[in-house]
């Protein structure tokens, strides 16, 4: 997904926002009238994950205050919410030490300690060796014909989420200790982006670099610990046969439009305050490299502390790996326990998850904020307030997720919005550049911005432009819709209702192009005019020449948008 989707969209939209130092709405309209609404959706696009990734970032900094607190609550089942399958590593580890300290066959069911022959014996099957049972045709591992919640689940459900008997259809009751963690977040980001790329710009330093200090400090710990080798032995043999599942397909392309922030509007917007010059390809290639490589770097950090959590817990590496909110809030917290020290490791792991969440949002926030000021311009000399209101607005209409059944409407809109949705905003952005425009003329429009690129990567961008990214997306999007399931969570099944709601929310993120194509109809284009540039189509350094002679006034009245913030 990063070499067909993810790195040449990157490089398209920092490509048109450098080029034209215009937001996205303003740059796909005047690349041609027929993609007016390519920059409504991507602002859809942006809005919806604002408001709803900003829930993680409510969860994590409860997760803080928690570890803060010294109370790593998620451990014990002695909780009036715990239920009799509830078990923790820790209890497991009692169990097999008896008396003399030497490990015998017990593990920790039911609220008591019990042998592995006598949960064999309750399952219907027989005892092999101590260790699995037996179905008459080959050795089980015991602990799939059980059922177990880690502690860690059962305090993430019910302490954090309040999830309780709540359905779609009951809501249950609000969890003002989520909405007390959502405004501080939201709080938290107002104050970093208040002065728009400026005040950013310079958190940024923060938010992208610290967390590698954390990383690297949970990944020495988890190297040293008993049981890390499995983990990252786990971690580095594939599995080929996932391959074949669209899921996982779909969740690829949505973990690569997540982490670059492609077809959301705010890689364009933050393009368009670069200079004129600047090599935005080396930026791409960079960007793209150190994003993969910080991945792989994580995933050692995660793995080796999953390989210890299930040697601790006597089950295989695969047991533990969870996907989704369950590796950070349920899997990885459940590890920490086991740690000396566990509350400084959680601190640490969760106050690193709040900062990488919290940096991720400031580019949503700026690419919303700067589509207002360049529609308003009177609005610019009160940057601080569309800053204010925008948080404040993204706040209140996240407050539904923080009901004992808010997660339900977190899931639907997650499943619904950065997947199939996004893939075709993607194929328009580069239809819109490759086949209106013309990928010989971007191809110059790049050379003008002294980008030299030799031939080899010259075909590379232009096939990527051209067919790659198009044909990969919609086989892609094929693949997906051909195995599609309808949402859930955990074992709730969403009823018709929401299901239909949710693909409403796609749609919403995609109804605004065939609105543009009206409107430019409506304005009186057709024909060859709808893929024509307009003249606001033009390079930044040319509308911004009486900016660099002293003058304040842009020769376009339609282009005196923000950027005149990133020259003057």
């Amino acid at each position: 997904m990063l070499v067909l989707i993810g790195l040449p969209i990157f490089y398209l939209e920092l490509y048109i926002g450098q080029y034209t130092a215009l937001g996205p709405i303003k740059a796909f309209s005047s690349i041609g009238p027929f993609f007016s609404g390519v920059g409504y959706c991507t602002l859809v696009v942006i809005s919806i994950i604002s408001i709803y990734f900003m829930i993680i970032i409510a969860w994590t900094s409860f997760y803080t205050f928690v570890s803060i607190g010294g109370q790593l609550g998620w451990g014990s089942c002695d909780n009036v919410y715990n239920t009799d399958f509830c078990y923790s590593g820790s209890y497991d580890k009692e169990c097999r030490m008896n008396n003399t300290g030497e490990s015998s066959d017990l593990t920790y069911y039911l609220r008591k300690c019990m042998s592995i022959d006598e949960i064999c014996r309750m399952t219907g099957f027989e005892s092999y060796d101590g260790k699995y049972c037996w179905n008459g045709n080959e050795t089980v591992p015991w602990y799939t014909n059980v059922t177990r919640r880690l502690a860690s689940e059962e305090y993430y459900n019910e302490r954090v989420l309040g999830r309780g008997d709540s359905t779609w259809e009951n809501w249950g009751t609000i969890q003002w200790h989520i909405v007390g963690c959502l405004f501080f977040s939201w709080f938290v980001a107002f104050l970093c982006v208040i002065k728009g790329v400026q005040s950013a710009g310079k958190v940024v330093y923060f938010t992208a670099l610290f967390p590698y200090v954390m990383l690297t400090a949970l990944l020495i710990r988890g190297v040293t610990l008993e049981g890390a080798a499995e983990g990252i032995m786990f971690y580095l043999s594939p599995n080929w046969s996932t391959l074949l599942e669209a899921r996982v397909w779909g969740d690829a392309a949505s973990q690569i439009f997540y982490s670059f922030g492609v077809a959301c509007g705010s890689l364009v917007t933050l393009a368009s305050y670069n200079k004129f010059n600047n090599n935005c390809h080396f930026d791409a290639v960079f960007v793209s490299c150190t994003n993969f490589l910080t991945s792989i770097y994580a995933g050692f950090a995660i793995f080796s502390v999953l390989g210890f959590q299930a040697q601790m817990m006597g089950v295989s590496v695969d047991d533990v790996a969870e996907q989704g909110p369950g590796l950070a809030f349920v899997a990885y917290p459940e590890a920490i326990l086991q740690m000396p020290i566990p509350q400084l490791w959680s601190i640490l792991f969760f106050f690193m998850l709040f900062i990488l969440g919290l940096g991720s949002q400031f580019a949503g926030i700026e690419a919303i904020n700067t589509a207002i000021v360049d529609q308003w311009p009177q609005l610019r000399k009160r940057y601080w307030m569309v800053t204010a209101a925008t948080c404040f607005t993204f706040f209140i209409l996240g407050l539904p997720m923080c009901f004992s059944g808010g997660v339900y409407l977190f899931t639907l809109l997650d499943w619904n919005t950065a997947s199939w949705a996004i893939l075709l905003i993607g194929i328009a952005e580069t239809t819109a550049v490759s086949w209106s425009y013309g990928i010989n003329r971007a191809m110059r429009d790049l050379a003008s911005m002294d980008m030299k690129l030799n031939k080899v990567l010259r075909f590379y961008w232009k096939a990527a432009w051209t067919f790659t990214v198009p044909v990969a997306s919609f086989g892609i999007l094929v693949f997906v819709f051909s195995a599609w399931s309808p949402p859930s969570y955990e074992d709730y099944l969403f009823p018709l209702f929401a299901d239909l709601l949710g693909w409403a929310v796609g749609f919403s993120t995609l109804i605004l192009f065939p609105v543009g194509v009206c409107w430019a109809l409506y304005k009186g284009y057709r024909g060859k005019e709808l893929f024509t540039p307009t003249p606001v189509w033009q390079p930044a350094v040319k509308s911004l020449e009486p900016l660099n002679s002293g003058s304040n006034i842009v020769d376009d009245p339609e282009r005196a948008g923000h950027e005149n913030i990133a020259y003057m």
